[in-house]
């Protein structure tokens, strides 16, 4: 048994040295995707307070309780966006300014965050109004997975706009995985923002939304090609909704020179390449539907829907 052992390791050494380009050896210390799934939820906790708690959080207590998590979040982030800076430091910032800048970070993200909670009380708001299912706002907080998940991207994107490296993306990827809805850090998206079931909806990093846009499951936001690869790095590629655009679900809009006029409307399973106006109503033409009776091998019925 110890043979063998030896041998898979030996075996599993040497793939080391053959596809050494999925090894991270002897480089910067790495944010921790464990440390920054907690801090998310920390996050999380100081936004919707009660919410996220495994008990009640009674009004005398949360000013302690908040100077608490607060301490604790700011500790914590700073030492992971200082792995950060050091991995991939921003342009002009010399190895001595990363742990002040990642300090700095961390405090305008932690500052940021009564701007990022009048957004996500939109956001509440555009779901309980938008869906006639939701009993209350509470429920909305607490089980709509579209309000999990634009709330890390709201978090996530402004690291990214800080160019903080890796943790903006193991956010939004963590997020991606609980809720299904694949939300790129680097998307600008505006107030009362709603995603309706949600799952499969993908939003490329270039993507810029205004207020009251309105999506169902299955909605791609996406570049129109990426054969050119990193060549395309930096290049406006998904498109842009203006305000108060509805998508239904299944439809695909591509192109970062697309844009969709405010007011709009995408229909289900739409597949759209190009600009259109304010007020528009885009749906699928002669589309049929057809019913056969399976009994009794009759000749089919087509309905043009």
């Amino acid at each position: 048994m110890q043979d063998t052992l030896k041998q898979l390791t030996g075996r599993l050494l040497a793939s080391y040295a053959r596809a050494g380009g999925i090894n991270h050896l002897d480089g910067k210390n790495l944010p921790s995707k464990h440390a920054i799934t907690l801090i998310t939820l920390d996050l999380l906790r100081l936004l919707f307070p009660g919410f996220f708690s495994d008990r009640v959080l009674h009004s005398s207590e949360v000013a302690v309780e908040t100077g608490a998590l607060m301490t604790s979040i700011a500790a914590r982030l700073e030492d992971e966006v200082y792995k950060s800076l050091e991995y991939a430091p921003p342009e002009g910032v010399a190895k001595n300014e990363a742990r002040s800048l990642a300090r700095e970070v961390t405090l305008d993200l932690l500052g940021g965050l009564p701007d990022i909670r009048d957004l996500l009380q939109t956001d509440v708001e555009a779901a309980f109004n938008g869906d006639p299912a939701a009993l209350s706002p509470d429920e909305v907080i607490v089980a709509y997975p579209c309000i999990e998940a634009i709330t890390v991207q709201r978090l996530a994107h402004r690291l990214y706009r800080r160019n903080v490296a890796l943790i903006p993306r193991i956010m939004t990827e963590w997020a991606h995985a609980r809720t299904g809805m694949d939300l790129h850090p680097g998307a600008r998206i505006g107030a009362w923002f709603f995603i309706d079931h949600g799952t499969g909806t993908v939003i490329g990093e270039t993507s810029i939304l205004g207020d009251r846009v309105k999506m169902y499951q299955g909605v791609g936001l996406v570049a129109r090609s990426l054969s050119a690869g990193q060549a395309l790095r930096g290049q406006k590629r998904h498109p842009t909704l203006e305000d108060g655009v509805t998508v239904y679900a299944g439809a695909t809009i591509m192109g970062g020179d697309t844009v969709v006029g405010q007011g709009s409307t995408i229909g289900a399973n739409v597949f759209l390449t190009h600009s259109v106006p304010a007020d528009s109503l885009v749906v699928n033409e002669d589309a049929k539907v057809r019913i056969m009776d399976k009994r009794r091998g009759a000749a089919p019925v087509d309905f043009q829907i």
